[in-house]
């Protein structure tokens, strides 16, 4: 029966891996989100003459366009979460399922 339980102590020891990639992509996806809006409000709060550089031929000031790039930053985040969980996470997590005898 040591066979059975040395199984489940695999299957166990790779879900943790499984579970701890699953934390370090989104620990680093935030990472990046809070650098992007935390640079944002530093630069707006002590760059104040650097975010209000015209751009664009002068139409637009450079905080706008920080401002509107911190903004798309999140959907395209979340997209690159979304494609490595269907990718990676949800394809590994339904094979220790079925080692498992799980269903869903």
């Amino acid at each position: 029966m040591a066979t059975g339980d040395d199984a489940l102590d695999d299957d166990r020891a790779a879900l943790r891996r499984l579970a701890a990639r699953r934390w370090r992509v989104a620990v680093a996806l935030t990472a990046v989100m809070m650098i992007g809006y935390f640079g944002f409000i530093l630069l707006i709060a002590f760059g104040k003459g650097t975010a209000g550089t015209l751009v664009a031929g002068g139409r637009l000031s450079l905080g706008i366009v920080i401002g509107a790039a911190v903004i798309v930053l999140a959907p395209v985040l979340t997209g690159v979460y979304v494609r490595w969980a269907n990718r990676r996470y949800d394809a590994e997590l339904a094979a220790l399922r079925g080692r498992l005898g799980g269903g869903r």
